[in-house]
């Protein structure tokens, strides 16, 4: 499957729009990244615990989105984003979305 964020894809051309497709995933933290965090956070730079939770929720949200798209049959998505809210304290939506598209090189 071929991924990008631009709205065409280099020496390839659009056979078919499939449409939007999107993966989604809701992660919560838990006691132990809490912990790690709230220690990293007082000492100050990177909080590695937040960051490793923040990119399993990224990269889940990713494979959901590959498995929709082909599921309608592309070969590539393009302008494809990511998207976030907190749902409640400590509980975070990550979207990933983009158009499902059949492209042939050009």
């Amino acid at each position: 499957m071929l991924v990008t964020t631009t709205n065409d894809l280099a020496g390839h051309r659009i056979v078919r729009h499939l449409g939007m497709v999107r993966g989604v995933t809701v992660r919560s933290r838990n006691v132990v990244s809490d912990a790690i965090g709230g220690v990293q956070s007082m000492i100050g730079g990177r909080v590695g615990a937040y960051v490793k939770l923040a990119e399993a929720a990224r990269q889940e949200a990713y494979d959901e989105l590959v498995v929709h798209a082909r599921d309608m049959g592309a070969n590539a998505i393009l302008a494809m984003r990511y998207d976030a809210n907190e749902i409640m304290p400590g509980v975070t939506e990550v979207l990933a979305y983009g158009t499902a598209v059949v492209v042939e090189p050009a």
